[in-house]
């Protein structure tokens, strides 16, 4: 199972090859990621190739082969979960909007499709964990977390956000992953947790 940086970095690797017919540098990599430094790449293309997904060529630039997935239906490779709308990421809004539709999610993402649905990333509050504005990000139901999740909550039962979860003795805070925003604190009651995020989906233009 790839990690939610692997997955966006397998991606964005087809993404630029396929628009470019060759694969991106390091700093491309690691802009595009929002990763500060190359070792940080590094460790994430080592993880890509011990999973089989590419092979690195030693000594040579950009050089990179992306290892065929077996072809599979979409019932065997792909489930479609429910996907609900649009959520804050920023500051909290009305709870979620949108229509009820079905999105396709990789299988490896989840385990049981009755367990999961997915959500449009809506705000930059979250990019320090690689989640922007537009991402899919694919939630599996819960009601307890654990600190540091990063979570699906409700407040108030009318606000849903999307933030890092952490518990006190009396309080709960939801955490921003962008420093422009600030850490909110709810007491006891205020905020019921609807799922935790397991998996990311990103469409590259």
């Amino acid at each position: 199972m790839l990690t939610i940086k692997q997955k966006l970095l397998l991606d964005y690797l087809k993404s630029y090859y396929k628009n470019k017919s060759i694969f991106p540098t390091f700093d491309e990599m690691k802009n595009n990621l929002n990763i500060k430094s190359k070792s940080g790449i590094h460790k994430l293309l080592l993880s890509l190739e011990d999973k089989g997904f590419i092979k690195r060529m030693p000594h040579k630039a950009r050089a990179l082969i992306l290892k065929e997935i077996p072809k599979q239906s979409l019932s065997e490779y792909e489930t479609e979960v429910p996907f609900l709308g649009r959520i804050a990421a920023g500051n909290p809004i009305e709870a979620i909007t949108g229509r009820f539709e079905q999105i396709s999610v990789p299988n490896y993402l989840i385990n049981n499709k009755d367990d999961h649905f997915t959500l449009e990333e809506n705000g930059d509050s979250m990019i320090d964990e690689g989640i922007f504005d537009g991402d899919i990000v694919v939630i599996k139901k819960i009601n307890l977390a654990n600190t540091c999740d990063i979570v699906v909550a409700l407040i108030d039962e009318n606000e849903v956000t999307l933030k890092k979860f952490r518990s006190f003795k009396n309080s709960i805070a939801l955490e921003p992953a962008n420093k422009n925003y600030k850490t909110r604190i709810f007491g006891e009651g205020r905020v019921k947790i609807q799922g935790k995020l397991v998996g990311l989906i990103r469409k590259f233009k």
